[in-house]
């Protein structure tokens, strides 16, 4: 096993991204557990013990109730977004690439298909709603059996990149990359070459299958994933990792031959050699200008620090394969949908669940019946069992001074529950921006069908930013693929020649949304 200080960097640098977004991961699985009606499990440290607001309501025998408002939220917005039907098409810069951009189009609807994005964004549009942030990877490659175009929806709670990235649109990131637990026979078809390649891999996995070094070393918690061990001790954690790094070179003309090359600058020396050597011989030198550029690099690291792989990004234009999309990431926090209601579901669950708290602890039907009346032979066990039952009779004696037996029922007093339930109720329908018209209800049988109309209207104005911001990921995700399909090519029918090599070059094109007609208009 081969460790050099570089390897031992990059593992340092994916950690320490890793890390920076341990509270972004806390967020997401609070946001989760909300959203999927887990409402009561936020810790509380009662006498030095630490325990779930739920384990706290149980001990005093009560039972934590649950109005889950946020769930029929997501559902909502998630509807509009599924009945908004947009898609990305290709336009041409110039009119005489319009068969080629056409072309471009359908491959893109083909992929789309091909991927099933349609569920995969109404997915990725929920995530999106809770944690705020969505990551989708764009690669070229195999999958059962056929070769093209794939899209990847990546785990946040697995993900990372550079934290001091500050623009929305993820153009400042500096690196990237994510967590894999696969098979150790997956490892080996991934990175093996040979069998030397072969034996080496599983020389670095020994003792994956069960209690490895690094998985006592680090552990690994039920909810927060260790850095260095993976999900399951039958799998292995492999760490990718894509990063921008400098590169400079000479670019060469040979005035000769009118040939550009690029040249290391290790080599530079060699052709200041070969300049003094032509000038002897009366020919054309080599004019060279120093070039100062970025390059994107990929690197599969082993959790012991072993480079599985690495080399240059094979994608021409983005550098890394990953579409990431954070909301709103000013300063670059993140801040979701969900998380900006949360209060508002938590005040409403306290007094649904205090307002059950007092029914349960009033009166209701309890008998009072003296013991000096008790008939002869009766006990209060048998006055109990006759009392639940439709035809009972229970015999008493009456006695001078002695109350009669009475039956009592007390009715919870008007704290006004009522009121501040519909009042957190018109919070959450103005915090979140979907009100009862965007839900399909009507708050009155009296609203007329303009008003609704323009209700729901208001509604989808409040939504718009977080709608368009999510179409812009998609569009982003849909550049990814039409440059992989320009870059790679792709089958036309499984097992067919792709598209030949060289039809998209020089292709200048555009990506944008085709809007469906509204439906007041007529084609």
């Amino acid at each position: 096993m081969n460790v050099t200080n570089e390897a031992t960097a990059l593992l340092q640098l994916a950690y320490d991204l890793w890390t920076a977004r341990s509270e972004f991961r806390r967020d997401r699985r609070r946001n989760k557990r909300y959203t999927y009606g887990r409402q009561w499990e936020d810790p509380v440290t009662v006498d030095g013990r630490v325990m779930t607001e739920a384990q706290y309501i149980q001990s005093f025998g009560n039972v934590p109730l649950t109005n889950n408002l946020i769930r029929r939220l997501v559902r909502s917005v998630l509807g509009v977004f599924r009945s908004r039907g947009r898609q990305p098409v290709c336009h041409s810069l110039l009119e005489a690439d319009r068969c080629r951009a056409e072309l471009l189009t359908k491959l893109l609807h083909t992929n789309a298909h091909t991927n099933r994005l349609d569920e995969l964004y109404a997915r990725s549009m929920e995530e999106f709603l809770i944690s705020g942030c969505v990551v989708h990877r764009k690669w070229y490659g195999r999958r059962a059996g056929h070769i093209g175009c794939w899209t990847d929806s990546v785990d946040p709670e697995s993900f990372f990149m550079d934290v001091s990235a500050t623009d929305c649109r993820a153009w400042d990131m500096r690196a990237v990359g994510q967590l894999h637990d696969l098979p150790l026979e997956d490892i080996v078809a991934a990175f093996a070459t040979d069998y030397t390649s072969e034996a080496r891999l599983r020389d670095i996995y020994a003792g994956c299958t069960g209690d490895s070094w690094y998985m006592a070393q680090w552990g690994a918690g039920d909810t927060e994933k260790a850095f260095l061990s993976p999900s399951s001790p039958s799998l292995c954690r492999v760490i990718e990792v894509w990063r921008r790094e400098n590169d400079t070179y000479w670019l060469c003309h040979d005035t000769d031959t009118g040939e550009c090359r690029r040249i290391e600058c290790e080599d530079y020396e060699s052709i200041m050699t070969e300049n003094r050597r032509r000038v002897r011989e009366g020919r054309g030198t080599l004019d060279c200008r120093r070039v100062n550029t970025h390059r994107w690099r990929y690197y599969y690291l082993s959790p012991n620090g072993v480079v599985l792989t690495s080399g240059d990004s094979p994608y021409r234009r983005f550098g890394h394969p990953y579409v990431v999309k954070a909301y709103p990431y000013i300063d670059g926090e993140v801040h979701s949908f969900v998380a900006d209601i949360i209060d508002q579901q938590r005040y409403t669950n306290c007094l649904v669940t205090l307002n059950d708290w007092m029914m349960r602890a009033s009166a209701k039907g309890v008998l009072l019946f003296p013991e000096d009346a008790l008939g002869r032979g009766m006990s209060l066990e048998d006055v109990a069992d006759q009392w639940s039952r439709f035809n009972g009779v229970i015999p008493y004696r009456p006695r001078p001074g002695v109350p009669l037996p009475q039956q009592v029922s007390g009715s919870v007093g008007n704290l006004g529950i009522t009121e501040l339930l519909s009042v957190q109720m018109k919070m959450l329908e103005d915090i979140s921006g979907v009100n009862a018209a965007l839900q399909g209800r009507l708050d009155s049988g009296s609203v007329s069908g303009t008003l609704f109309s323009q209700q729901t209207q208001n509604s989808l104005t409040s939504l718009l930013d977080i709608l368009e911001s999510f179409d812009t990921f998609v569009l982003d995700a849909a550049c990814r693929d039409a440059e992989n399909i320009c870059c790679f090519g792709v089958p036309t029918v499984p097992g067919s020649d792709t598209i030949g090599d060289g039809y998209f070059d020089n292709f200048s094109y555009d990506i944008h949304f085709q809007n469906p007609l509204p439906c007041h208009e007529e084609k």
